[in-house]
């Protein structure tokens, strides 16, 4: 006979002592609950314990003899009343929420739904009771000691250089990774991947989401995968395909490598929505263990769910126990594993209330006054599907925000739109129109031209159109709307004059993007022109058309890029803590000022004039011993006759430049010369 001690309700999940192990799942609205221990394989359920110990809603117990490598689940009794809001299934195994570590996998079959499939228009409304076991992955009991052992490299946020990029595909197809370790956390510590980020100048590595997730059916249906993994089923679960055969340790080790090579690591966390869906969705943990607690139900009518993402529910952060759940993955990401940030997509959500979102929701408050989590960094996307859902500018400070109109207006700038200059300017400047509020910093806007979300960098001057055919969904997927240019011809060409006219096209991206004030995000591949042939939503795409392509088309880019980053580095100028004003330095110098193609400042109609597309920017020296710099900008399809501003002594050296045969010319204050059409080129002021 198995003793079984009342054991404690926190912490939630399971703690384990070295005694026995303790178990923890709270449910407010559930009349029972019942733990299932299986094999060490999960396959076959070995034992039923139903808890008797209830305390604040949190069902508990403690199994002496019980340790590490233990599998289990959970089975949840209460009432079926869909239409209240209540989904109870006990015939549905659950997976706890607080899940560390997976065994095995969803197996789609019908007995995953707790309703009845192909009942008729109201099916949802029918409890199912087939067994689900056979088809859902379990638990595993691990000890939560810290694996990361350096120290953060704690990089401030005005030298920070973002890349974005995901586990699997920034190695599987990386020539120097050994094969058998491509795709895992472990080859995101090998020296070759690492020796690439430091010589580009990257401080931070950005991922996308590693949390577990599942395969959606309808993407299996199609011999498709969720590649993304956007689609969140346990919140304190690595994705176990990115393990490999070092197990959780791979993470731990992975960060170490990369912090002692001074890169940081900043997590894409995706707490708005599961993997759950609607309605008609599977029951895998949170809607069988307390629908309505979990989930943003509609209000007035809790059959259905109050859907802000387009994934077909939202994640309600407004319960305490919910929101103590996300803080606790938090805190078990930074504290565990040594991540140094988290970007919360479709960060909109988790700060709504049934009112609409709220900048002072108690989920940033949380978060911002958490000793471990409020110095780390923090990064929302500052948008979601329901009313009023782009909030760009309306997080708190402390938050920064990914900028979706710097990405916009910048495109738009070198696709050679009329009338940009205004918005233009504002947005190189580090949009204070937007974030100026709270006394937030110009670092509060994350800068990007792309993301894993759209055209890479390469197909952004490649395609006008989208090309998404292999999704299987006849190309209705993904943006129409790219802000891209083809440069005369749709798709690969081998016209040398398009050619080069998109390399230099990219170099002028990518150099504004590091010349702005903010924090520049580079998508990982974009420094090695990697196309996904116009897929601009390779959500589906676990192949060589989401991964990254390691061959060298423009082997002078990642130099290129290199360039930018030690130039950014060295004139802090280009990073400054201060939104620029005009205002004077200690030598009486504005810190920014703004040129016309006459060298004289910009008057209103100078900005006013909808078919300029040529602007100077000269930037102050932030510290003494730095010189001032002069950036030229020129969008448009002819050369421009341009003069440089008057300086009281000494000339201007082009020190980078997109287009030809610039690089090293001198100029003086108030020379006239040619600046090449669809150029940018870098001055310094020497002496």
């Amino acid at each position: 006979m198995r003793k079984i001690l009342p054991g404690s309700a926190f912490p939630l999940g399971v703690t384990v002592d070295g005694q026995g192990t303790n178990f923890a799942l709270f449910s407010d609205n559930a009349t029972g609950v019942t733990l299932c221990l299986f094999d060490r394989f999960g396959e076959t359920e070995q034992e039923r314990i139903d808890l008797h110990e209830c305390t604040n809603g949190v069902w508990h117990c403690y199994l002496p003899g019980v340790g590490r490598g233990q599998v289990y689940g959970w089975r949840v009794h209460g009432p079926w009343a869909p239409e209240a809001g209540h989904r109870f299934n006990p015939n549905k195994l659950l997976l706890d929420p607080y899940a560390r570590m997976l065994v095995g996998g969803i197996k789609w079959d019908d007995a995953l739904y707790g309703y009845t499939i192909g009942a008729g228009d109201d099916a949802d409304l029918i409890m199912d009771a087939r067994d689900s076991a056979a088809f859902m992955p379990k638990a595993r009991v691990v000890a939560g000691t810290p694996l990361a052992a350096t120290q953060h490299p704690r990089i401030s946020w005005a030298k920070t250089v973002i890349y974005e990029g995901h586990v699997r595909g920034l190695t599987m197809r990386h020539p120097l990774v050994p094969e058998a370790i491509r795709g895992t956390f472990t080859a995101l510590g090998q020296p070759e991947f690492i020796d690439h980020l430091v010589k580009l100048g990257v401080t931070a590595l950005e991922l996308l989401p590693v949390h577990a997730f599942a395969q959606d059916r309808h993407l299996v249906d199609r011999n498709l995968s969720n590649y993304w993994g956007y689609n969140t089923l346990a919140f304190f679960a690595p994705e176990p395909r990115y393990l490999g055969e070092d197990g959780l340790d791979a993470i731990g080790e992975a960060v170490d490598h990369l912090h002692q090579a001074g890169i940081e690591i900043i997590l894409d966390v995706v707490y708005n929505h599961t993997c759950e869906g609607n309605h008609l969705g599977p029951t895998l943990s949170f809607k069988g263990i307390d629908n309505a607690s979990y989930y943003r139900l509609l209000p007035g009518n809790p059959r259905y769910y109050d859907d802000m993402t387009g994934c077909g529910n939202a994640v309600n952060t407004d319960h305490p126990r919910v929101l103590q759940m996300v803080l606790d993955s938090l805190r078990m990401w930074a504290s565990v594993y040594g991540m140094d940030g988290f970007r919360f997509d479709l960060a909109t959500t988790l700060g709504r209330r049934p009112t609409g979102f709220d900048p002072g929701h108690a989920f940033f408050h949380a978060i911002l006054q958490d000793p471990t989590l409020g110095g780390l960094k923090l990064i929302a996307e500052p948008w979601d599907i329901g009313p009023g859902g782009y909030q760009l500018g309306a997080f708190p400070p402390g938050f920064s925000e990914w900028n979706g109109d710097y990405r916009d207006k910048v495109r738009e700038f070198w696709c050679g739109s009329e009338g940009l200059l205004p918005s233009f300017a504002t947005r190189f400047a580090a949009s204070q129109d937007i974030f100026s509020e709270g006394r937030r910093r110009p670092w509060s806007s994350v800068n990007f031209l792309t993301a894993h979300d759209g055209f890479t960098l390469h197909d952004l001057v490649t395609y006008n159109d989208k090309h998404n055919e292999a999704n299987g969904e006849d190309n209705r997927d993904g943006h129409d709307d790219n802000k891209s240019w083809n440069c005369g011809a749709e798709g690969e060409t081998e016209d040398e004059g398009i050619n080069a006219l998109r390399r230099r096209q990219k170099r002028n991206l990518i150099a504004t993007l590091f010349l702005s004030q903010g924090v520049p995000m580079l998508l990982a591949g974009d420094e090695r022109s990697n196309s996904q042939a116009g897929n601009n939503n390779a959500y589906c795409q676990d192949n060589e058309i989401g991964w990254v392509d390691w061959s060298d088309e423009d082997a002078e880019l990642p130099e290129f890029v290199a360039r930018l980053a030690e130039l950014r580095k060295r004139h802090s100028s280009l990073s400054r803590p201060e939104f620029l004003t005009g205002a004077r330095n200690e030598m009486g110098q504005p810190d920014v000022a703004w040129f016309n193609t006459s060298g004289e400042r910009m008057s209103e109609e100078n900005w006013a004039d909808p078919n300029s597309k040529c602007l100077t920017v000269r930037l102050a020296p932030a510290l003494p011993d730095e010189a001032s710099l002069l950036i030229m900008l020129n969008a448009s399809h002819v050369d421009v006759e341009v003069v440089a501003p008057q300086v009281a002594s000494g000339s201007w050296e082009a020190i980078l430049a997109t287009g030809d045969d610039l690089e090293g010319a001198k100029v003086g204050g108030g020379a006239s010369f040619a600046l090449p059409a669809r150029t940018l080129v870098v001055w310094e002021w020497r002496a």
